[in-house]
């Protein structure tokens, strides 16, 4: 590969040509260049998908393949799985809500259908909310809570996992309804929680402030709830055997 070459690609942003045309099959000159750029096209699909996956910051390598669908799993009647799986419901700023209780297969689920929109093109970010709010308090107190929000301008989808698991303190709560009420009609999310939403009292102090939340939520929301016996305990208690 002579350096005019390489400097020509880098010159046409072509990242992977220089690399690639040695291993590209000549018959025709018309079909050496069909595959060539095909294979530019495909790589930088590639890298793509790996930048948004890298960028939604999943806290593990947990995938839609891999997800074990059970009968416990109640889904809302205009909701089924395939139309779940299809994340239509991202293009219509809707959100997904998984309520019950820990270790029923809510994290995994919300992780797998993070990974597959990223798959297909869409920004994700993938937070627990305890860390959010941390990050918000922390913005905050630095005076960057306007950068910290404008981080989500281009973002599609937001998971919040693990709703309810640690009640926020009232500066806390306020900053996430903010940040969640700037997100309505705009972003889908997907939220775990082992709460009901009669109990989100619990975690925000404010009723008033829940109740408008809530709404919101809800608004454009499929709601799936899960019952049954926690996956890890009865992993655990089988080993122990």
């Amino acid at each position: 590969m002579s350096e005019a070459i390489r400097s020509m690609c880098k010159s046409l942003r072509l990242a992977y040509v220089a690399d690639i045309y040695e291993n590209i099959p000549f018959e025709t000159p018309e079909q050496f260049i069909e595959s060539l750029f095909s294979e530019e096209f495909r790589l930088r699909e590639k890298a793509k998908i790996q930048r948004l996956i890298k960028n939604a910051k999943f806290l593990d390598s947990k995938s839609i393949s891999t997800y074990e669908w059970h009968e416990q799993i109640r889904f809302p009647t205009q909701l089924d799985k395939e139309s779940l799986l299809s994340l239509s419901f991202i293009q219509k700023q809707q959100n997904v809500v998984l309520i019950g209780s820990p270790g029923t297969g809510k994290t995994h689920l919300a992780t797998g259908l993070g990974r597959k929109a990223c798959e297909v093109g869409f920004e994700v970010r993938f937070y627990r909310v305890s860390h959010l709010i941390e990050q918000l308090e922390q913005a905050l107190r630095h005076k960057r809570l306007e950068a910290f929000r404008r981080k989500f301008e281009k973002v599609d989808m937001v998971i919040l996992d693990e709703m309810g698991y640690l009640p926020f303190s009232k500066e806390g709560s306020e900053l996430l309804f903010h940040l969640i009420a700037e997100w309505y009609e705009q972003k889908s999310l997907i939220i775990t929680s082992n709460l009901e939403f009669s109990q989100w009292n619990r975690i925000f102090t404010d009723s008033r402030l829940t109740a408008a939340l809530v709404d919101r939520l809800i608004h454009h929301a499929h709601i799936l709830t899960f019952s049954g016996e926690s996956y890890r305990l009865t992993n655990a208690l089988s080993k122990s055997h």
